[in-house]
């Protein structure tokens, strides 16, 4: 007898999961070397924000249209979403850059990913579920395991206090900036989605910056094109990709890449 033929639909859906899935890991591997960068540019960390943003907004653009999407006509009905979602990473990006320049890389990143555990609760609360015994396990252990990996690389004192709470801070703000992401990217693709939510992040950095005195003009252009090019387009592009096509658990559990590589 003849196998059962899977149906193109099944064949192209569990295709995209894998390489959404690929995009996953790769987009944590690539944002973990995000603090580096930050520590490098030689402006305050909220303006390092803006540039961030400010850089790679054109460009995602620019990529956007050239993949065929209308951000604009794409975006109706869901500009609060990409103006809330926004206003979120900003809060991430500066509570976290100001935290990496007061602890250490591996504490920053750590810290930073608490949303590791905040999504995936967030998931099951939706959901209206509690995590089965296995998916408890696995992010029990996944945690475990990356702190253990770290080794002494990150070291909890009261010298690392203020920048530990600030990274803290933007952990939980960057959980509830996936939870508006995942809404626009209901009906948008991901890299207009990005676009504009980037610019909507923008004007808030730089009006901390100022209001906090920080250099914002800076001296040498590369930490910062390679921050917003390896950062938001690559790392946030592939990261935007894998929302909405995995699970908040699969998702969470994947953060927890970035403290093992930083």
């Amino acid at each position: 007898m003849h196998q059962p033929i899977r149906s193109r639909k099944a064949i192209f859906g569990a295709s995209g999961t894998a390489i959404a899935f690929i995009a996953l890991l790769c987009g944590n591997i690539t944002l973990a070397f995000g603090p580096w960068f930050v520590r490098m540019a030689d402006v305050g960390p909220v303006a390092a924000g803006f540039w961030r943003l400010s850089l790679a907004a054109p460009l995602l653009l620019v990529l956007a249209r050239a993949t065929g999407s209308r951000p604009i006509a794409e975006a109706k009905g869901l500009w609060w979403v990409l103006i809330a979602s926004g206003v979120l990473f900003a809060g991430d990006l500066g509570t976290w850059h100001v935290g990496i320049h007061h602890t250490k890389l591996a504490n920053a990143t750590l810290f930073g990913n608490c949303a590791s555990l905040i999504y995936p609760i967030y998931g099951f609360a939706v959901a209206r579920t509690w995590p089965s015994r296995t998916q408890g396990a696995a992010l029990l252990l996944a945690l475990v395991g990356a702190m253990v990996l770290m080794g002494r690389s990150a070291e909890v004192s009261p010298e690392n206090l203020i920048g530990d709470l600030l990274c803290m801070i933007a952990g939980v703000l960057y959980a509830a900036y996936f939870i508006f992401m995942v809404r626009a990217r209901a009906t948008m693709q991901p890299l207009p989605a990005l676009a504009l939510s980037s610019i909507a992040a923008a004007p808030p950095l730089l009006l901390v910056a100022l209001m906090l005195g920080e250099r914002v003009m800076p001296g040498n252009w590369t930490p910062l094109i390679i921050l917003a090019l390896v950062s938001q387009v690559l790392g946030q592009g592939l990261m935007t990709y894998a929302l909405g096509r995995l699970s908040p658990l699969v998702i969470g559990l994947a953060l927890l890449i970035q403290p093992v590589v930083a």
